[in-house]
């Protein structure tokens, strides 16, 4: 059995995901290769969530000389504590060993807020505190004009844009079922937000 058609085309990522699912054979040859770290970080979040030891880890030493590129956030912790409101409350940690502050950094921390929202809607707790832990954070030498422009900006004044997630959605039942209920272009708005025009950079390796 291969990653390919009959016809020897190969699947799409699409296709793949959905023949682990429905095909038993092909799940066996093909899928439980690896640990499903963030299955692992919910179930232990719902079971046990005053642990320490709720830890997703991105730097595979076994693997780190095949890579282009060895991951630059690496890992993130979850730790949780109790409220006066009857929930607990929910906060992410992420480590990140190389920072490229013009264009990285920002897009890293629009994604663990968010993937603390998403985590904490599945876990039925409030979201929390994110805090990054960044070393070696540097500014490239052809982001340094964009920087000197986005300093000399005056920040709006105004509330704090609001995450609109929807209720159609599917949590609390597993992060694949929130996958497969997820797609849509409403299923996550931001309403509230204002913004100066946008700084374009060149990525930089």
């Amino acid at each position: 059995m291969k990653y390919t058609h009959e016809d020897g085309t190969p699947f799409s990522k699409e296709e793949f995901l959905q023949k682990l699912k429905t095909d038993k054979e092909f799940n066996d040859e093909f899928g439980n290769k690896g640990i499903d770290q963030i299955s692992q970080a919910i179930h232990t979040l719902k079971t046990n969530p005053d642990s320490r030891r709720i830890i997703v880890n991105a730097w595979n030493v076994g693997e780190l000389d095949n890579m282009t590129l060895p991951p630059c956030h690496w890992a993130f912790e979850l730790y949780t504590e109790e409220t006066d409101l009857g929930k607990r409350r929910l906060s992410l940690k992420w480590h990140q060993r190389s920072c490229d502050f013009f264009l990285g950094v920002p897009f890293n921390i629009a994604s663990y807020a968010l993937l603390l929202e998403i985590l904490s809607k599945e876990v039925n707790m409030i979201p929390g505190t994110l805090v990054g832990d960044l070393t070696n954070v540097h500014i490239y030498n052809n982001h340094i004009e964009q920087m000197e422009e986005q300093i000399s900006r005056d920040p709006y004044e105004y509330e704090y844009p609001q995450l609109l997630i929807s209720n159609e959605l599917t949590f609390g039942e597993g992060i694949d079922k929130f996958l497969d209920s997820c797609g849509k272009t409403i299923d996550f708005r931001v309403e509230g937000y204002e913004s100066h025009a946008p700084i374009k950079g060149e990525l930089s390796n």
